[in-house]
């Protein structure tokens, strides 16, 4: 009898185990748009990780292989292409401040990261800010994010890049060439034709409602329907690849097959030191704000899906508890990537998945050899990408509709992108909120004396007036 009873429940445990793997595997777009926005946040990605490759010594072969088992872990967790990218504030510090940061420094910081928002998230305390910030404040942040991506993008297509200090250099790009302004304006004019404004893919009818049936309206509906099935910015990154071995045919030479040797690092205590000092403290409010709340609010904006603060704070810390002591890049989930794969089609976890199988394909055949390929990948490309990934983003504060709101919004979007700091535009965008709250405040309800404790209360205007 115990052998009859165990063995349907144990069907249903496995059934529903199945059941719920197949949904996460189920796609919410067409195969072609969900693989197109899985290079979605690449335009981010690839110019920092080839930089701290280069500059800091970092283990490419690491980073790849823990990055994709991170996209392939956070799809089926989430649901929604939860980007994984590089802590960028850590990486700005590694490579531009002098001396630069070394691996174990880059890890400390990381862990240090991680661990706040590991505790912040198993607290409960994370919820607690995700609740309580207004959200002006939180599309302030939004929109300085996406206007700093885009500017950044904007020089990645008229500038030559310096890997030096991750930032574009002062030399103008040629018009010509195989990383040329000519091929970088062809790439942003193909997505454009191709996608659009970013919203055919999500609606059948929206601005062809307004066209009659005739004829001539189902054609424009095929034709834009066959456009926004073209997976744009896959054809874009494909090209490329093509174009790095092209501008160096030599890189096949120095292509060696076979994952790197996995070492554990040393981190020493000066290392946690200068980490945590000189990289984590200016972090770990980035990441609070455009790693976990803001990416709350976005996923219900783009999927009409509310994340948990909590689980997205715990996802980022376990990611880099485990993966910085083997070298691998500090990483977080962002807003602007979760924007990126969005614009370019990605719909569910199984575009993520789809990149993390990717990462884990080139870390364990090519190794830390890949940074040559890398090297020669057109960021002028990359910048079309990451335009659009930007645009994406700030467009998220458009549901701003009434005068303080998009005055609180754009405080606080102006002093961060004046300041270089989240942290501050958002402090100022609290301050500001609470002010205009104080200014509205009604005075006359405020209770200056609070009923006595047989629950007899002072009533002010029954008292007797001297004249």
């Amino acid at each position: 009898m115990e052998t009859t009873t165990s063995t349907p429940l144990l069907t249903g445990d496995h059934r529903d185990r199945c059941g719920w793997l197949r949904r996460r595997l189920r796609l919410k777009n067409p195969l072609s748009s969900e693989l197109s926005g899985a290079v979605g946040d690449l335009g981010t990605f690839i110019p920092i990780v080839l930089t701290l490759t280069l500059v800091s010594n970092l283990d490419l072969s690491a980073t790849l292989i823990f990055t994709g088992f991170y996209n392939i872990a956070t799809g089926l967790l989430f649901d929604i292409p939860m980007p994984v990218q590089p802590m960028k504030s850590i990486a700005a510090v590694a490579v531009s401040e002098s001396p630069h940061l070394t691996p174990s420094q880059i890890a400390a910081a990381g862990a240090s990261t991680a661990a706040t928002l590991l505790l912040l998230g198993a607290t409960g305390a994370m919820s607690f800010l995700y609740n309580l910030i207004p959200l002006p404040v939180v599309r302030g942040v939004q929109l300085s994010q996406g206007l700093q991506f885009a500017f950044t993008a904007i020089k990645y297509v008229r500038f030559n890049y310096d890997t030096a200090t991750l930032k574009p250099s002062s030399s103008p790009r040629s018009w010509l060439g195989l990383d040329g302004l000519i091929l970088a304006l062809s790439a942003l004019l193909f997505i454009i034709l191709s996608t659009g404004s970013g919203n055919d893919r999500d609606t059948d009818h929206g601005e062809f409602s307004d066209s009659s049936n005739g004829d001539e309206s189902r054609s424009r509906r095929r034709r834009l329907r066959l456009l926004s099935s073209i997976p744009s910015a896959l054809i874009v990154f494909v090209i490329g690849l093509v174009l790095c071995f092209i501008r160096d045919p030599s890189i096949l030479k120095d292509l060696k097959f076979g994952p790197s040797k996995f070492k554990i690092l040393n981190i020493t205590w000066d290392d946690w030191k200068i980490g945590f000092v000189r990289a984590a403290i200016p972090q770990i409010p980035l990441s609070v704000l455009n790693s976990v709340i803001a990416v709350c609010k976005l996923s219900i904006d783009l999927f009409d899906k509310e994340l948990s603060a909590t689980t997205v704070s715990v996802s980022v810390g376990v990611m880099n508890l485990i993966g910085c002591w083997f070298g691998a890049m500090p990483v977080c989930h962002g807003a602007g990537g979760l924007a990126g794969q969005y614009r370019f089609g990605a719909r569910s976890g199984f575009s993520v998945m789809f990149l993390g199988v990717g990462k884990l394909i080139v870390g364990l055949v090519f190794g830390n050899s890949f940074v040559r390929i890398l090297g020669q990948f057109p960021i002028g490309i990359l910048g079309v990408l990451l335009l659009f990934a930007g645009i994406e983003l700030a467009m998220a504060s458009k549901d701003m509709n009434t005068k303080e709101e998009s005055f609180i919004m754009l405080v606080c979007a102006a002093v961060s992108m004046t300041g270089s700091s989240a942290a501050l535009g958002f402090g100022c965008g609290v301050a500001l909120y609470l002010l205009l709250k104080l200014r509205t405040l009604d005075c006359s309800s405020v209770t200056l004396f609070p009923p006595s404790s047989d629950g007899s209360q002072v009533d002010s205007e029954a008292a007797p007036r001297v004249v």
